[in-house]
């Protein structure tokens, strides 16, 4: 990291440090979850709320009280804080910089502010219409003003449990068809034992995003089933052009599966809202006692509301060491839930059917969104500050600074189990303005800006809705996400930017700096450890380690993932030093003057090791979330496929490779021999896909090397060139099965017994040398500077180093030449083709 960038960090703890020497002497609001909202808020005699210990600030600062003069402090002790109602933090509890509002946990103690409530008094349940298992229990449903509390999630002894659902684990089915004109899907329906009942969904992926759509009827024909939709999720579903449910041959239709019902009920781990008969059913997971478990539901949808205006926002209220717990969200109960991106779902979308907007002339999308409800809102508020918090069991978004706020810290706060995303900054497009528009207002203080997210942990987040982020920023200005670790992550792991536009908006000046982002994409594709989005000027992505991507069971496009995507619109990019394991980015329909240098797998530890969360909040680590059970995605790497045959199709292999994922494709001849060389994956799949094409061609395959030289890693000046060109060359072992096996053994101690040969390597400026083989085949890749030529470096690996004439020379008795090549003749180069 510059040393610009660590100066503004150590600039920002220093005044931390600060704000809280000065608060040493402020007066202190006890509050205690035993306390009395009729005490004085003393130590001895704490009061009940934290609404009522602002009340009692408030009045303090109204009256001019000479006690604030250092500030007041409200201090949460040791307990859970069931909250009838939510916080609300307003202007006038707003403190200064000399006199700041501080609301925080008392030494060594976890005070929560908890939302939901917990269900007791359960009990075996007997024989149930619809009811599959007999080892569910029951309890009755809590009610509110004599109504049952609507509630999407569910918690045993801490763990979420699963609503109930037509299939097993992580597995879905998948649909026949979607019909956009009658607003109906057909699915498989073998299993006759499913009832429909009123409340059932379907959750279905598509691309980026889910949906939950609320089922109106379902019509059973045979081994199929007609579904309808509720209003107005049906005719969103069914207008909106991106994203939508995909139907192909070739990766399958969208996943889905059906939840909410009583016949559903029949697994280890699930459960059911019965709202007409007002029960709860939960089939226990092995080692769970219901009457001594402790079985939580979500009430309140938002725990903390900080809200001002724009000529009076809230500003200088500090929190510590709070952790927030049990938020809800209903809204897709009630309306359903067809998100666009990011969790943002969509009022009204459909397709245009004459393309074109003012800001673009071919856009034929147009939608307006809706935001998901946060445990943690804030609104027109600056110089706030989240420290040390915890933000956990929550259905939607954990933390949201939404609109007008500005000069705000979150560091170092635990973000864990959340349904969305775990932090949202800055506006997504109001309601009332279309989302493909570039948003730009005329008081620049709606704008979120100068925010500042560092230190955080972020795991296990989007387990609801899958399509939402680990950390999410629409249009915003001069923020700085940095050191921050994601782990378990449905979708994308931090996106930068809304509007698809080149056009210059309110967004510049933003930095990703420094986010260690891994274990990502676990449910959906068209992903990246780091996503952008339209033109942000001055605005930088550096010197992050993202690595191991899931590998998802259900993807749209299997090789539609990245480390770095900057999409449609992004411009003004400087996106430099990342540590990644490959080159797998996308770079989708971009503006203008973006700088991407140096992103891949030598940059240097140094990269790696400064990545994530830094002293003191290293604690953090030991929350992370990875689910080891979890196939990852195989690494992009350097391999070759081989074509013996005729009447190949240069453009045509191209195509079929770039289709599956493989990364610049080169593709090299001899004679009726082609070779594909680049960094892919699944190499076995594209061999497959060639197969269908050239069903009469030899096609072999050169996945590992036999031997791997690497400048990186075994030379004094390890810095690499940032573009190459490769040597392929083939020739084959000789027959003799012994003499085979000295050759394998010769390479695997070379850089031990013969390290002359690695130096001359160095000395040629070879960037790698990679040696594969298949049989007796061997193909030998050597990757040099572009600009350079063989026949000019090659002669540096023997000067002054004749140990690597002995090595050739040894070589030769165990090379010789492939079918096809002249007497004496072993090693053929291939040419490269245009």
């Amino acid at each position: 990291m510059k040393t610009n960038t660590h100066n503004n960090y150590k600039l920002t703890i220093l005044l931390i440090f600060i704000i809280i020497s000065f608060s040493s002497h402020a007066i202190e609001i006890w509050v205690s979850a035993k306390g009395s909202d009729y005490n004085s808020g003393t130590k001895e005699k704490p009061l009940a709320t934290l609404n009522m210990a602002l009340r009692k600030a408030r009045d303090m600062r109204r009256l001019n009280d000479p006690l604030v003069k250092d500030g007041i402090r409200i201090i949460l002790m040791e307990g859970v804080f069931y909250l009838d109602e939510p916080v609300f933090i307003r202007p006038e509890d707003s403190g200064t910089a000399e006199s700041p509002t501080i609301i925080e946990a008392q030494n060594n103690t976890k005070p929560v502010l908890n939302g939901g409530l917990q269900v007791k008094k359960w009990k075996k349940a007997h024989a149930v219409n619809g009811l599959k298992v007999g080892n569910v229990w029951v309890s009755d449903a809590p009610r509110k003003a004599g109504s049952i509390i609507s509630f999407r999630q569910l918690w045993v002894n801490g763990k979420k449990a699963v609503r109930a659902k037509s299939t097993s684990g992580d597995k879905m089915d998948r649909i026949l068809s979607w019909d956009k004109i009658s607003q109906t899907c057909w699915i498989p329906f073998k299993d006759k034992s499913v009832e429909f009942q009123p409340g059932m969904e379907m959750l279905i992926q598509q691309w980026w995003a889910i949906a939950n759509l609320r089922i109106k009827d379902v019509e059973v024909k045979g081994d199929s089933a007609k579904v309808y939709f509720e209003q107005p999720e049906s005719r969103v579903q069914s207008e909106h052009p991106w994203p939508a449910p995909w139907i192909s041959k070739k990766t399958g239709n969208s996943p889905f599966f059906l939840n909410n019902a009583m016949s559903l009920l029949d697994e280890p781990g699930e459960w059911f809202l019965d709202k007409e008969n007002s029960k709860i059913y939960y089939y226990p997971r092995i080692g769970e006692d219901l009457e001594s478990a402790k079985v939580m539901i979500p009430v309140l949808e938002n725990l903390l509301e900080m809200k001002g205006t724009i000529d009076m926002p809230v500003h200088h209220v500090y929190i510590k060491g709070v952790s927030f717990e049990y938020s809800n969200w209903t809204r897709p109960s009630q309306q359903g839930h067809v998100p666009l991106q990011a969790g943002m779902y969509m009022l009204d979308a459909y397709k245009l059917k004459t393309p074109g907007t003012p800001d673009k002339a071919g856009l034929e999308n147009q939608a307006w969104i809706g935001r998901p409800r946060a445990a943690v809102e804030i609104n027109y508020a600056n110089n706030i500050q989240f420290q040390e918090c915890s933000f956990q069991y929550l259905s939607s978004t954990g933390l949201d600074l939404h609109k007008g706020t500005n000069n705000n810290l979150v560091q170092g706060n635990l973000f864990k189990d959340i349904g969305g995303s775990a932090i949202n900054l800055g506006v997504f497009s109001d309601e009332a303005f279309e989302t493909h528009l570039p948003y730009n207002p005329k008081d620049e203080r709606e704008v979120c800006s100068n925010e500042t997210i560092v230190d955080n942990l972020i795991t296990n987040v989007s387990n609801e809705d899958w399509g939402c982020v680990g950390i999410s920023a629409g249009f915003v200005k001069n923020i700085t996400i940095a050191h921050n670790e994601i782990s378990d992550v449905s979708y994308t792991g931090i996106g930068l930017g809304w509007g698809w536009t080149k056009t210059q908006n309110a967004m510049k000046g933003n930095k990703v700096v420094a986010n260690k982002i891994h274990h990502y994409g676990k449910r959906l594709y068209d992903t990246a450890g780091i996503y952008t989005l339209s033109a942000q000027p001055e605005s930088r992505i550096e010197e992050n380690y993202i690595y191991d991507i899931y590998q998802s069971p259900y993807p749209h496009d299997p090789y539609h993932w990245f480390y770095l995507y900057t999409d449609e619109g992004s411009s003004y990019f400087n996106v430099k030093n990342n540590w990644v394991p490959a080159e797998k980015f996308l770079q989708n329909a971009n503006g203008p003057d973006n700088v991407w240098q140096n992103n891949n797998a030598f940059v240097g530890e140094t990269i790696k090791q400064k990545a994530g969360i830094r002293q003191p909040y290293k604690h953090l680590q030991k929350e992370v979330v990875v689910d080891t059970e979890w196939e990852l995605q195989e690494i992009p790497h350097f391999a070759a496929i081989e074509l013996v045959g005729k009447g190949f199709d240069e453009s045509k292999i191209k195509s079929i490779a770039k289709k599956n994922g493989v990364i610049d494709a080169q593709l090299y001849q001899w004679k009726n021999h082609i070779v594909l060389y680049a960094q892919l994956n699944h190499i076995e799949h594209l061999k497959s896909e060639l197969a269908l094409v050239y069903p009469k061609a030899e096609i072999k395959t050169y996945n590992t090397p036999v031997y791997n030289f690497s400048k990186f890693e075994r030379c004094d000046n390890s810095e690499l060139a940032t573009e190459w060109n490769h040597i392929v060359l083939t020739a084959n072992l000789v027959e003799d099965t012994k003499l085979q096996q000295e050759y394998l053994d010769y390479h695997k101690t070379q850089f031990e017994e013969w390290p002359e040969v690695a130096q001359g390597f160095c000395n040629a400026d070879f960037q790698q040398l990679q040696v594969f083989k298949n049989g007796r085949q061997l193909m030998l890749i050597i990757s040099i500077p572009k600009g350079k030529s063989l026949d000019e470096l090659n002669p540096k690996t023997t000067q002054d180093n004749p140990r690597v004439n002995d090595w050739n020379t040894l070589m030769k008795k165990y090379q010789t030449g492939i079918k096809g090549t002249k007497r004496n003749e072993t090693w053929v180069f291939l040419n490269k083709l245009n």
